[in-house]
């Protein structure tokens, strides 16, 4: 492990599992970004503000793969009492408006 300027071990970067094929590689193909994974009710709140921001947004079910290299207990539990959770992707729409940080 490398050192940053200050001496200390620089931290290793994650290693992302890339997506080429499937719902999700074919959405990334056509330009949409994926913002989360979230069930309800929180998932019908996050469509609808990204859409009165003016993005288009398209929502899928999150595929539990259960032999698959990541953990998933979270949302086999979620599934076995009914939970659904979905993945959120937006794009810009012709009339989307640029965020602005109300904070500052």
């Amino acid at each position: 492990m490398q050192s940053n300027t200050r001496g200390k071990p620089a931290m290793e970067p994650i290693r992302l599992k890339l997506v080429k094929g499937g719902k999700e590689g074919d959405l990334l193909a056509q330009g949409w970004i994926k913002q989360t994974t979230i069930g309800e009710p929180r998932l019908s709140e996050i469509v609808e503000n990204y859409r009165k921001m003016g993005y288009e947004v398209h929502v899928i079910e999150h595929p539990v793969e259960v032999n698959g290299d990541s953990c998933n207990s979270c949302f086999t539990a979620g599934a076995e009492i009914g939970q659904m959770y979905g993945d959120v992707f937006i794009r810009k729409s012709g009339n989307s408006k640029p965020l602005e940080d109300e904070l500052f």
